[in-house]
């Protein structure tokens, strides 16, 4: 497996930056996560960095090498970050619980798989053409999908930055799947929150991503955002990657040798894994962090949930 990888946050005009991103890591599989914790709420990083951490701490515990069932993997890792941002609220006795919007993908054997809560995207790019993105959980999106708003009032309607949807709040998430993704040598993946995607159009996005590599587009694409939005800038954060391939012949005359971006796994151990997102301690009581009970419960609710409002739809 290689990939090129670049990550960068900025933290705009703001008091705090409420934006985290990271990936982790082993010899057959990728996990790349963005969360924006929501500035409406306090202790918005605080919702960020736990949903990263308990993301990439089940990452560690199920790629062995690699992830059986990622679907059902993204779901569980989602809602179990939702369950422990509560934990957190009931051990530091706090009135709500901090929120968080998340993005997260998980790629192995050429095939990517991804699932968000929020207004965090992701964009799958090829060849300078934008092939999926995420639908953002917000108002106007919802708008949109009823006819009752055109496509191209997303960046300036009043109800643009309300969302219904995030991990923390009272209500359990509603988790978006993608379907999988069968990825080429040269695609690319972006993560970015709404500090990037709301003041860059898409196609300028997918534009600057073909014409550099992650590691120039990445910066670019941020400081043109940063410099659109002025004093008032959002906290503005991207991950990328540029796909290689999952095996050596796929990806032996991809990348120039001696890049430091680029990540190649072949020779890595089975139980190796690399990781930019620092782990939580384990106490004592750590098999019992995501009681799978819990877990098994609180799917099935949504998927009550999504079923019973898809037949009132109908």
């Amino acid at each position: 497996m290689q990939f090129s990888v670049y990550q960068e946050s900025h933290l705009g005009g703001r008091k705090v930056n409420q934006d985290r991103m990271g990936y982790s890591f082993t010899r057959d599989a990728l996990l790349l996560v963005l969360a924006d914790g929501m500035g409406g709420h306090l202790h918005g990083e605080i919702a960020a960095q736990l949903t990263l951490q308990v993301i990439s701490q089940r990452f560690q515990q199920h790629a062995t090498p690699y992830v059986k069932g990622p679907e059902r993997f993204l779901e569980e890792s989602l809602l179990a970050a939702h369950q422990e941002i509560h934990r957190y609220r009931l051990a530091h006795n706090l009135a709500e619980a901090p929120r968080t919007t998340v993005v997260a993908c998980l790629i192995q054997f050429n095939s990517a798989t991804w699932a968000h809560c929020g207004d965090s995207r992701l964009y799958w790019m090829r060849g300078g053409q934008i092939l999926a993105r995420t639908r953002d959980h917000s108002h106007v999106e919802s708008l949109i999908a009823k006819g009752l708003a055109a496509p191209s009032e997303r960046a300036t309607h009043p109800d643009r930055n309300k969302l219904y949807n995030c991990l923390g709040a009272t209500a359990l998430p509603k988790i978006d799947l993608s379907g999988r993704a069968s990825l080429l040598p040269g695609d690319q993946m972006l993560l970015c929150s709404d500090g990037l995607w709301a003041m860059l159009p898409d196609q300028d996005l997918a534009e600057r991503m073909h014409a550099q590599t992650v590691v120039r587009a990445v910066p670019d694409m941020l400081s043109a955002a940063l410099a659109l939005a002025g004093r008032h800038a959002d906290n503005a954060t991207a991950l990328a990657i540029m796909w290689q391939g999952s095996s050596v012949v796929d990806s032996a005359n991809s990348v120039a040798a001696g890049d430091a971006s680029v990540i190649s796994t072949e020779a890595l151990p089975q139980d190796l894994v690399g990781s930019t997102i620092q782990g939580m301690p384990a106490p004592p009581a750590a098999a019992d962090a995501f009681d799978d009970d819990e877990i098994e419960r609180a799917i099935a609710e949504i998927r009550g949930a999504i079923e019973k409002s898809s037949q009132v739809l109908k």
